[in-house]
C-alpha cells in the first residue's frame, strides 16, 4: 500500500526528470524532496531536517571510493605532466598518425585506453591537447578529431568503465546487485554502442572530409603543431615505466580475478605509489609541498564532478535498502514498493523496460553529468525489473550506459567533457553535440536491443 511518502517520492522523481529535460539542475529538487519525505514518514520537522543530512552522508559514503580513485589518478597525471612523461607516453602513437583514417582510429583507441585509466576528462587534457593538433596536421578535420575523442572516451570508455569501475559500482549499489554482473553487461553494451557509433561517424567523415577540410577555419598553423618531447632522463624513465606498470596491474587483476572494490583499491594504490615516486624524483626536498598540491588538484577535480551527484544519489537511495540509514530502522524502500505496485497494474516486459530505462537514462544525462542519473536508472531496474521477472543487472547496465553516453560528454553541449573536447579541438560545442547525436542515438538503440536479448 502506497503511503504519502511514496507519493511524494513519485512527485519528486517526475520533477527531476522534467527539470532535466529543461536542462535545469536537480540538486535543490532532491534536497527539498528528501526533507518532505522525512517529514511525511516521521511526522516531525526535526526528523525531516535530519533526513537531509543523513541522505547527504549516505550518498557521500556510497560513492566516496569512486571520488577517491579519480582524485588519485588525476593527481598522478598532474605529476607526470610536471615531469614531461605524458608526451613520451604518447610519442609512439604520434608516429603512426599519417592518413585521416589511420589517425581517426589511433586517436580514438588511444583516448579509449587513456580514459579507462585516467577517466575521460583528464584523458582529454592528456590525449587531446597533445594529439589533436597532430591529427589535424595529418588531414583529419578538427570536428572528427573531437568526435573520435568523445565517442571513444566519454562514450564507450566511460560508460563501460572497465578499470576504475565507478559507473558500474554506482549502478550496482543503486540496483542492489553484485557489481560483477553489472560490470560484465555494461562493458558489453558500451562496446556495442561504441562500435555502432564509430562506424556511423567514420562513414560521415568519409563523405564529408573534403568539405570539412576546405571550410575548417580552426586548423592550426604549422608552427603551432610542435610536439616537443622532453629528453630529461626522468621524463624518459617515467614515460616508459608508467604504461608498463599500469599494464602489469591490469594483468594481475585479470589473472587473480580482482574485481569491484578490490580492483579499485589495487589501482588506487598503484596510482598513489606512482604519484609519490614521481613527485619525490622531480621535486626532491620540495616534494612534501608539491605532493599536496597535486592531491589538492585531484580532489578539486573529483569533487567538482561529484558534488552534485551526492545529494541526488542520497535522494534516490531512499528508494532502496539504504533508506534505513536515512529515515531510520524499518523505513520503507520507496522505489521498490512503487515498482511492485506498478508491476501489478501495468504489463511490464523486457522491451518496455529496456527502452524505458534507455530513454530515462538519456533524459537524466541532460543535466550534463552522466553519473547523476545512474542512481535513478539503477533504482528503477531493481524496482521494476525484479517484480517483472527481468534480469536486473542487465536492465541497470542499459540505464547506466545510456546515462553516461548522454551526459558523460557526447550529446550534451553544456557538459564539461564535451566542452573541454571542443575547446581543445577548436570547434563549437553545439556543433560537436549535433554531429554526435545520430551516431550516439543509433548506438544506444542497438545496445538496448542487445541488452533485451540477453536479459
Amino acid at each position: 500500500m502506497l503511503t504519502l511518502s511514496h507519493w511524494i517520492y513519485i512527485l519528486v522523481v517526475c520533477t527531476v526528470i522534467i527539470s532535466m529535460i529543461f536542462r535545469r539542475d536537480v540538486v535543490l529538487v532532491c534536497l527539498v524532496g528528501t526533507f518532505f519525505i522525512g517529514i511525511a514518514y516521521t511526522g516531525s520537522i526535526v526528523s525531516g531536517i535530519q533526513a537531509v543530512f543523513n541522505a547527504l552522508m549516505t550518498g557521500g559514503i556510497e560513492i566516496f571510493n569512486i571520488m577517491l580513485i579519480i582524485a588519485i589518478m588525476v593527481a598522478m597525471l598532474k605529476s607526470l605532466e610536471s615531469i614531461g612523461a605524458d608526451k613520451i607516453m604518447l610519442s609512439p602513437v604520434r608516429k603512426l598518425m599519417s592518413t585521416p583514417t589511420i589517425t581517426f582510429f589511433i586517436l580514438g583507441f588511444t583516448m579509449y585506453v587513456a580514459s579507462l585509466f585516467f577517466w575521460p576528462t583528464p584523458a582529454t587534457a592528456l590525449v587531446g591537447a597533445v594529439l589533436i593538433p597532430v591529427a589535424i596536421e595529418a588531414g583529419l578535420p578538427a570536428i572528427y578529431a573531437a568526435m573520435a575523442v568523445n565517442i571513444f572516451g566519454h562514450g564507450m570508455g566511460l560508460s563501460g568503465d572497465l578499470v576504475l569501475q565507478g559507473a558500474p559500482q554506482l549502478a550496482a549499489k543503486s540496483a542492489g546487485v553484485n557489481i560483477d554482473l553489472v560490470l560484465s553487461r555494461g562493458v558489453l553494451l558500451s562496446i556495442v554502442a561504441g562500435v555502432v557509433a564509430i562506424i556511423i561517424t567514420y562513414i560521415m567523415m568519409i563523405k564529408n572530409i573534403d568539405k570539412e577540410v576546405a571550410t575548417n577555419t580552426k586548423i592550426r598553423k604549422k608552427k603551432d603543431l610542435r610536439f616537443e618531447i622532453s629528453d630529461r632522463p626522468l621524463a624518459v624513465i617515467f614515460g616508459r615505466a608508467v604504461p608498463l606498470t599500469l599494464l602489469a596491474t591490469i594483468i594481475v587483476m585479470i589473472v587473480n580475478k580482482i574485481r569491484g572494490d578490490a580492483a579499485t583499491a589495487l589501482l588506487g594504490g598503484i596510482g598513489a605509489a606512482i604519484l609519490i615516486i614521481s613527485t619525490v624524483a622531480l621535486e626532491g626536498k620540495n616534494s612534501l609541498e608539491k605532493l599536496t598540491i597535486h592531491l589538492r588538484e585531484g580532489f578539486l577535480f573529483s569533487i567538482k564532478i561529484f558534488a552534485p551527484v551526492i545529494p541526488i544519489a542520497g535522494f534516490f537511495f531512499l528508494g532502496g535498502s539504504e533508506s534505513a540509514m536515512i529515515l531510520g530502522e524499518n523505513a520503507p524502500q520507496l522505489l521498490f514498493d512503487i515498482g511492485e505496485a506498478v508491476a501489478q497494474v501495468l504489463p511490464l516486459n523486457k522491451i518496455s523496460l529496456g527502452f524505458g530505462n534507455m530513454i530515462i537514462g538519456m533524459v537524466t544525462g541532460l543535466d550534463g553529468s552522466g553519473f547523476s542519473g545512474i542512481p535513478l536508472v539503477g533504482g528503477l531496474a531493481q524496482a521494476l525489473g525484479g517484480p517483472a521477472g527481468v534480469n536486473v543487472p542487465t536492465l541497470a547496465a542499459i540505464g547506466q550506459v545510456s546515462s553516461i553516453w548522454s551526459g558523460g560528454g557526447t550529446i550534451v553541449a553544456w557538459c564539461f567533457g564535451l566542452a573541454a573536447t571542443a575547446g581543445v579541438a577548436g570547434v563549437s560545442p553545439l556543433e560537436l553535440a549535433r554531429k554526435n547525436f545520430l551516431p550516439v542515438l543509433s548506438g544506444l538503440v542497438v545496445a538496448t536491443i542487445v541488452g533485451i536479448f540477453i536479459m
